[in-house]
């Protein structure tokens, strides 16, 4: 479908449908009204009448009840309003729950599937007119960062949905690597034109741009929802933060594919806003970005960990075991080593307060190394924090000439996940909780 060029197209709204009802055959319907349907026309269906034709009217006292039910993940809450991700992976205000134009105590779902609706229409259409159109089921979306709503295509059959322009070039001879255009969302869009949200009108046709067709029914809209390894704004209100907090897990096993050291910069800048006693700054993050410094330091301290073994007493086979088991780190593609720098802290010359007062700057380390390690989920890149940097510190101070006061507090690998980590078992936040 690339690079085809239109002298121009019609579109125009349909009249004379009936009021939907449950069980109704939208095709005869559609067919009834006499649209004038020729082959290569595509058929605009507002998603209402395809839910009211499905039976997707439900009871529903309390319409959040419904959303809730909807919903899968909430991506952003403001007062009342959510944005979700609802059943059909579709990311939009209240699941696209809809309490207008349906009896009292009722609302509206949308279809169930609405790429399997939009193929139903068109084999009916196909049966009852014998034309071969393509058919897009539409619903209206607000979208960030711009102000009002438009159609959309959340169903479709018999059009590209998408025209993939990567690999072309432009009229200056550029070429195109990121271009995908989302033509079924611009027939829906042409479609509303039409239509109208208030006309009663929820069916449109769009001539003259035959070359959107495919022969069989096509990959439908589905294949327009971005998949959350692509979404780079999955990621972004008090709701995101917290799902990038519960999404941090514990990777051990990465690819080869090598980490952007700037992920790891912004991690560390997020990193160093945790709080900390005294205004203090008492993070360091040495980045280990070569091979070369990466295996120096992991075998010192393998040898230092196998020597504290012999002290214990462990057999050469006990050691070489637990060896293998901690090589976490040495198949990681990046190492980073976060210090704790005392630099601020006050002296009081009681034993008490001192230990007390080197506990607030563990913690503010801790706070900031958790910072980092969620700041490296939402870069999409897996993380371990493996404390075997606290056991020999003097041999790292050494190996990578750190400051005397620079005290290594674990060592965190950083790759990208071999593998979706297992589920983590669920924990009830009130066995965490006293009140008081």
């Amino acid at each position: 479908m690339s690079g085809v060029t239109v002298d121009g197209y019609r579109v125009w709204a349909v009249p004379g449908l009936p009021e939907v009802q449950q069980g109704d055959d939208l095709a005869k319907l559609i067919a009834a009204a006499e649209p004038g349907l020729v082959d290569g026309d595509v058929l605009l269906v507002t998603s209402k009448i395809v839910s009211k034709a499905e039976g997707r009217i439900v009871e529903a006292v309390d319409r959040e009840a419904a959303i809730d039910a909807e919903s899968v993940r909430v991506v952003a809450r403001r007062g009342a309003l959510r944005i979700v991700e609802n059943r059909q992976g579709l990311v939009m205000a209240a699941a696209g729950v809809d309490a207008s134009n349906t009896p009292s105590g009722t609302v509206l779902l949308l279809p169930e599937d609405p790429d399997a609706s939009a193929r139903a229409i068109r084999d009916g259409l196909r049966d009852a007119l014998g034309v071969d159109v393509g058919v897009v089921v539409t619903d209206t979306f607000g979208r960030p960062w711009r102000t009002g709503l438009t159609d959309v295509a959340i169903g479709a059959a018999g059009v590209h949905v998408l025209d993939d322009l990567r690999g072309g070039t432009d009229a200056y001879g550029n070429p195109l690597s990121a271009t995908v255009v989302a033509t079924a969302d611009e027939l829906a869009a042409a479609g509303d034109l039409v239509k109208g949200k208030a006309a009663g009108l929820p069916v449109a046709v769009v001539r003259g741009l035959s070359h959107v067709l495919t022969e069989d029914h096509g990959e439908g809209a589905r294949a327009m929802v971005r998949g959350a390894h692509d979404d780079m704004f999955r990621l972004g209100t008090s709701e995101a933060v917290r799902e990038a907090v519960t999404q941090r897990r514990t990777v051990r096993a990465f690819t080869d594919e090598p980490v952007d050291p700037g992920a790891v910069r912004r991690a560390v800048a997020a990193a160093v806003t945790a709080p900390a006693p005294h205004h203090t700054t008492p993070w360091r993050f040495v980045l280990l970005e070569s091979q070369a410094a990466r295996t120096g330091l992991l075998d010192a301290m393998r040898d230092a960990w196998v020597a504290d073994l012999r002290r214990d007493g462990k057999s050469e086979e006990s050691i070489a075991k637990r060896v293998r088991r901690g090589d976490v780190l040495r198949k990681a593609p990046y190492l980073v080593v976060p210090c704790l720098v005392m630099d601020g802290s006050h002296t009081y010359g009681d034993t008490r307060r001192d230990a007390a007062e080197r506990e607030m700057f563990v913690v503010a380390t801790g706070a900031g190394v958790q910072n980092f390690l969620v700041a490296l989920a939402g870069e999409r890149l897996g993380s371990a924090w493996v404390s075997s940097t606290m056991f020999c510190r003097e041999v790292v101070r050494e190996v990578l000439g750190l400051p005397e006061g620079w005290d290594p507090m674990g060592a965190v690998a950083v790759g990208h996940a071999a593998q979706e980590p297992p589920a983590r078992a669920e924990r009830e936040a009130g066995a965490f909780i006293e009140v008081r």
